[in-house]
């Protein structure tokens, strides 16, 4: 376990605001089209909000009509966890940061190729570090 999956709650509550904490930590969503990234098309990399953890490339991001932001693949299979999440009624697979346990969003089975899935991802949960590319 890192050190910030042993962080306790008042630690989230200094750190972030009362959004990314209702978010990050205590699994919330952010309403559809109001997200930040929701139509973000810059080249970059998306961090963990809390913990900075590189989690997707720019590369794999895609409109999925959702309203929020979308990829097809994480960096790498380690940096996210999945778990079955049957709040609301629905059976989904939650994703959270394996490095800091925050909420990110769920993974669906509607994705484009080469993976056939859709990381649906909060604004709130995520930070981008654009890169130095420019596109023309």
């Amino acid at each position: 376990m890192s050190n910030d999956q042993e962080r306790n709650e008042e630690y989230w509550r200094q750190k972030l605001t009362d959004e990314e904490f209702a978010i990050c930590r205590q699994k919330g969503t952010e309403p559809a089209f109001a997200g930040k990234y929701h139509d973000e098309k810059a080249a970059g990399v998306y961090s963990c909000r809390c913990c900075d953890e590189p989690l997707f490339d720019s590369i794999s991001k895609y409109n999925s009509g959702s309203g929020w932001p979308s990829f097809f693949q994480p960096l790498n299979s380690d940096v996210i966890t999945e778990c079955t999440d049957s709040s609301y009624g629905m059976d989904r697979v939650e994703t959270i940061c394996t490095n800091c346990g925050a909420h990110l969003g769920h993974v669906f089975k509607d994705g484009p190729e080469p993976t056939g899935l859709r990381y649906c991802t909060n604004s709130t949960s995520i930070s981008l570090k654009k890169s130095n590319q420019v596109d023309g």
